[in-house]
């Protein structure tokens, strides 16, 4: 129910079956509008820079965090052959998890992320960033991965265990997509974490004084809709099961 592209299917239906003129009038005009407002890339970027939490400076990060914290979600466990990753949208969180232990402004990086699916897959969404890490010179004295979490909350309760029985982990970067950060953070916080935000992953970019900026329509205009909206609706799924 939160695709627009189902709500202009429908509309489009109920235009077609409904036998009084000026009900199709109405709806077609509706599907209309619908279509230059959703597929404009302007309005969709303004609601994703008022969504998404703003880029953190790496000099505005203690000198030296104990450990990031990389959330997963940018892998397709799904994918065979199972002899290599497969990364998607959203791949800038283990870039700059990377970048972050690179620049030796974090100690380790914690990868916390199993799999959401129903059945069981050949190897987690942990495993494949930390495949990655190696490929990229991590060593394993580095990394630190929980493998057992299905979902956001999930990520923050197993995280406060490996927390609890380390304490040298006590300052944490939290390291996931700029759109998941807020409903990320509060289920953090809920469990008694403070980690310091570093978005990755931005859907958004910088407003542009152009024609084009603000008239041309986009082709993957409704799909970042669609997922804008299923993640504001998480935030308050979230919040009405007391999880933030």
């Amino acid at each position: 129910m939160l695709l627009p592209v189902l709500w202009l299917v429908l509309l489009l239906a109920a235009a077609l079956l409904t036998r009084r003129p000026t009900r199709r009038r109405n709806l077609l005009r509706l599907v209309l509008l619908l279509l230059v407002l959703g597929t404009n890339n302007a309005l969709l970027n303004e609601a994703l820079l008022a969504w998404e939490l703003p880029p953190v400076k790496l000099a505005s990060l203690p000198r030296q965090a104990d450990a990031a914290v990389l959330l997963t979600g940018i892998t397709s466990v799904s994918k065979s052959p199972h002899d290599r990753v497969y990364l998607h949208e959203g791949a800038d969180r283990l870039t700059n998890a990377l970048w972050l232990w690179r620049a030796g402004r974090v100690r380790y990086i914690l990868v916390s992320g199993g799999s959401g699916a129903m059945l069981q897959k050949a190897h987690t969404e942990a495993a494949d960033l930390i495949t990655l890490l190696h490929l990229a010179g991590v060593p394993d004295s580095v990394i630190i991965k929980e493998d057992r979490s299905r979902n956001t909350r999930e990520n923050a309760l197993f995280t406060k265990q490996i927390v609890a029985a380390r304490p040298e982990l006590d300052t944490l970067v939290l390291v996931t997509s700029a759109f998941h950060q807020r409903r990320a953070l509060g289920c953090f916080r809920q469990v008694g974490l403070h980690p310091l935000p570093f978005p990755a992953g931005f859907r958004s970019t910088d407003r542009a004084p152009t024609l084009d900026y603000w008239l041309v329509p986009g082709t993957d205009t409704l799909g970042g809709w669609s997922l804008l909206l299923h993640e504001i609706a998480g935030y308050l799924t979230y919040k009405a099961l007391g999880y933030l």
